[in-house]
This record gives structure tokens, C-alpha cells and sequence, in this order.
């Protein structure tokens, strides 16, 4: 994707950037997050913050991506040459190779329930957890289906991804909506089931503290592929007559309905089949196929399933190392195809600690006596992305001046200019302020 394509249409743009986060930022970390802070207390801050937080921040990098037209690095050069503020796009680009190293692992597992599934196992199982834990700890089999995954998105990337995804996501994404909600339904049907909605709906506020907090703010962040700047390489591909903030408000919208029925496909089996929702990461990979085994024809189905949740993972993983491609065959589009592949060697061999961390690094621990893997999500999750969106948003409010933020922000809008001014507050005071405080409360300063 060179610095001078342009999505083809705003549909196309829209998909697109709900796909770079609704594959595992919804449909897997959404549920298992939840889960394991409470529910609805987690959910209800989740939308709190999305709007508060989130949607203001990710027109902040809508607007910078559009007016540079540049990477995330260049684009903070152009905008303010000579200043620091291009440390900014470098976080981002170091976050997206961290993330993209254990997020890759998961994406290993989708890729291995697949082949699990087409070679007929998944039919002989009985007990999903345990197969799962089972699969997790075999080192030749994780590393495996994590190399594939990596080599099926490097394969994309290196070739130019703006025409393949863009057209593919106007079919793959709604099929995934549409499939969630058939399976939204059914689980809602299974007896017991009503427990589950009770837990994601009707808060328990004995979970609403620091921690809670904090990890409802980085899957705001995380459910909208912000503050790592991959939205801004994103929006530099777009033409001046989208609107930015409508497109957002889309985007948002999009997330939350996918995290909402990820919720209701997930809690009510969790419930109705004798689970419990602090699984942690492996939820989705637990349930979601005993879900399936109460239906005819279940394992051909769930298989189907994983195919549309490969697709939307590979999306999410697209966007990352674009982000990083990007900056590193900046002007130079013959070194896209190695720096790719080169790249894309470097983020498995990154990942290799992740996906061994439940199996033979199991008892190697870090932050909070967590594992390699959840060490790196709290990393990237809890602090990195949760900074790279403070940093973006004192840029735009603070470090730009108003005047040209709201003409690029209002080009090709036809929205009344009150709707700028509510956005520039949010941005400029009420998302620095509320990313400080939940992040100074979450590590426990007050």
C-alpha cells in the first residue's frame, strides 16, 4: 500500500477499521476480560470510556492521518518539524510489534482449532478446556500454526492490502455479525442461560475498582486499534470528502454491538454449561465449541465460525504491520516485499516466549507474578496503548493549532460546528485527564 492509495469508498474505509479491531479485540479479549473483572461492571465502563475516551482520541488520529497523508512517524514530522512529537508515532510502531508478537499467538490457536476441525479431532472431543489447555502446552504444535499465521499475514502485507482487505471485509465482516447473532440466539436458549446475561448486564459493584478500571480502559483502547497509531497510517489513505467524525461514530457503534454479542454468545453458555467466566484468554477457545456441539452438524459449523474469526483476526494483524511497514519502506515501495518478510520473522521469533508461556515457560512470571504472555498484554494493554493515546491527544488539542484541527476535522462534514467544539473538549481536557487518572489509580498510586 503506497502513501498515495485511497480506500475506495467510506463503507470500505469503515470496514476495514472495525475489522483491524473486531477480530480478537471483541470476539476474544472482550469476553475473557470481562470475565475475569466482573462483567457488567467491566462492560459499563468499557462503554463509558469508548465514547469518553476512545471515540475522541480515535478522531485525533483520523484527523492527523488525513492532513499529513503520511506514516504515523511522518505524519507528526510534518504536522510539528523539529519537535519530539515524532516519538510519539515511534511508540506506536514499537507497540505494534510487542502486540503483534503474542497477538500473533492467538491467532496460531484460531488457525489450529481450523485444522483441528477439518481433520476431524474436534468430533472426539468431550471435555473443549481440556483439549484446549492441552494444545497450549505442546510447544511443536503452538509454534507451528503461530509461524503459519504470521506467513499468511506477511503475505498480504508485502503485496499491498488496501484493494484485498478493503473488498473483502464488505462481505467477511457482515457474514461474522450475522453469525454471532445466529449464536447469540441459540446460546440465549440453552437452559441456565439466563445467568449469563444477569452477569454481563447487572453490575456487581464489588468489581468496580483501580484494576477494573484500567483494563476496561486499554480494551477501549485495544477495541479500537488506538494509541498505537495504526489508525492514523489508516487515515492517511483517505480522501477529503469522508467525514471523520461520522466515520468514528460508525466504527464505535460497530465495536461495541460485536462486543455486546460476543458477550451474549460466550456468558449464557459459560453459565448454562456449568463454566466459569474467569477463564482467562482460553474463554473463547473453551466454549465457543461446546456451544456448537449442541448444534446439528456443530463441528462443520464451528469450523465455518473459526474461518470468518480467521478472517477478522488476519484484518487486526493486516493494520499492525502496516503500521510498522510503513514507516520502514517509507518512499522506497521495492523494499516493502523483504522488509515484510523480514519483519515478519522478527515478530515470530518475538513470539515465541508468548506462546510457550503455557506450557514450558509456564512458571516464568513477571509483572504481578503474571506470565510472559499476560505480562505483555497488561504491557501493552493496560500501559503503552493507554500513554500513546494520552500523547496523541495533548498533540492534537494542545500541540496543533485549533484552527487547523477543526478545518481538517470538519472537511467533507456536514455536521453542525458545536459537534467539533464537544469533540475538541473531550480530546483537549476530559481524555488526558481520565487516561491519568485511571492509569495513576490502576497501579495503585492512589
Amino acid at each position: 500500500m503506497s502513501q498515495h492509495d485511497n480506500w475506495s469508498s467510506r463503507l470500505g474505509f469503515i470496514l476495514a477499521a472495525a475489522g483491524s479491531a473486531i477480530g480478537l479485540g471483541a470476539i476474544w479479549k472482550f469476553p475473557y476480560t470481562a470475565g475475569t473483572h466482573g462483567g457488567a461492571v467491566f462492560f459499563l465502563l468499557f462503554i463509558v470510556f469508548t465514547f469518553l475516551v476512545g471515540a475522541p482520541v480515535l478522531v485525533a488520529e483520523f484527523v492527523i492521518g488525513r492532513h499529513s497523508r503520511h506514516n504515523a512517524i511522518q505524519a507528526f514530522h510534518r504536522i510539528r518539524p523539529g519537535s519530539v512529537w515524532p516519538l510519539v508515532g515511534w511508540l506506536g510502531v514499537a507497540t505494534c510489534f510487542v502486540l503483534l508478537s503474542f497477538y500473533s499467538v492467538v491467532g496460531g490457536w484460531v488457525v489450529a482449532y481450523i485444522w483441528h476441525g477439518i481433520s476431524g479431532d474436534l468430533a472426539a472431543v468431550t471435555d473443549y478446556g481440556a483439549f484446549f489447555g492441552a494444545m497450549i502446552e505442546n510447544p511443536g504444535e503452538v509454534l507451528l500454526f503461530q509461524g503459519l499465521f504470521m506467513l499468511a499475514t506477511v503475505y498480504v502485507v508485502q503485496a499491498g492490502v488496501s484493494q484485498g482487505i478493503e473488498r473483502a471485509n464488505k462481505y467477511m465482516m457482515p457474514a461474522l455479525f450475522v453469525m454471532f447473532l445466529l449464536l447469540a440466539l441459540r446460546s440465549l436458549t440453552l437452559p441456565g442461560a439466563w445467568q449469563g446475561v444477569v452477569f454481563l448486564l447487572k453490575p456487581d459493584w464489588s468489581f468496580f475498582n483501580g484494576e477494573t478500571m484500567l483494563s476496561a480502559l486499554g480494551q477501549a483502547f485495544f477495541a479500537l486499534s488506538i494509541g498505537v497509531s495504526v489508525m492514523i497510517t489508516y487515515a492517511s489513505y483517505l480522501r477529503d470528502d469522508y467525514d471523520l467524525l461520522r466515520s468514528a461514530n460508525s466504527i464505535v457503534w460497530m465495536n461495541i454491538a460485536i462486543s455486546l454479542l460476543a458477550g451474549l454468545v460466550i456468558f449464557p453458555a459459560v453459565f448454562a454449561l456449568g463454566f466459569t467466566p474467569n477463564q482467562g484468554p482460553g474463554l473463547i477457545f473453551a466454549i465457543l465449541p461446546a456451544v456448537f456441539a449442541q448444534l446439528p452438524l456443530g463441528v462443520p459449523l464451528f469450523v465455518v465460525f473459526m474461518v470468518l474469526v480467521l478472517f477478522a483476526t488476519l484484518t487486526s494483524a493486516f493494520s499492525m504491520l502496516e503500521n510498522i511497514v510503513a514507516v520502514l519502506a517509507y518512499k522506497k515501495p521495492e523494499r516493502r516485499a523483504p522488509v515484510s518478510w523480514l519483519l515478519g520473522l522478527a515478530i515470530f521469533l518475538a513470539g515465541i516466549p508468548s506462546a510457550l508461556s503455557f506450557g514450558l515457560l509456564k512458571d516464568v512470571q513477571f509483572i504481578g507474578a503474571r506470565g510472559i504472555f499476560d505480562s505483555l498484554d497488561l504491557l501493552v494493554t493496560g500501559w503503552s496503548m493507554p500513554f500513546g493515546a494520552l500523547l496523541i491527544a495533548l498533540f492534537t488539542a494542545w500541540a496543533w493549532q485549533r484552527a487547523a484541527v477543526q478545518r481538517e476535522a470538519m472537511t467533507g462534514s456536514n455536521l453542525p460546528l458545536w459537534v467539533f467544539d464537544l469533540w475538541f473538549v473531550l480530546v483537549r481536557f476530559v481524555a488526558p485527564l481520565a487516561i491519568v487518572i485511571v492509569f495513576l489509580h490502576g497501579i495503585g498510586v492512589f
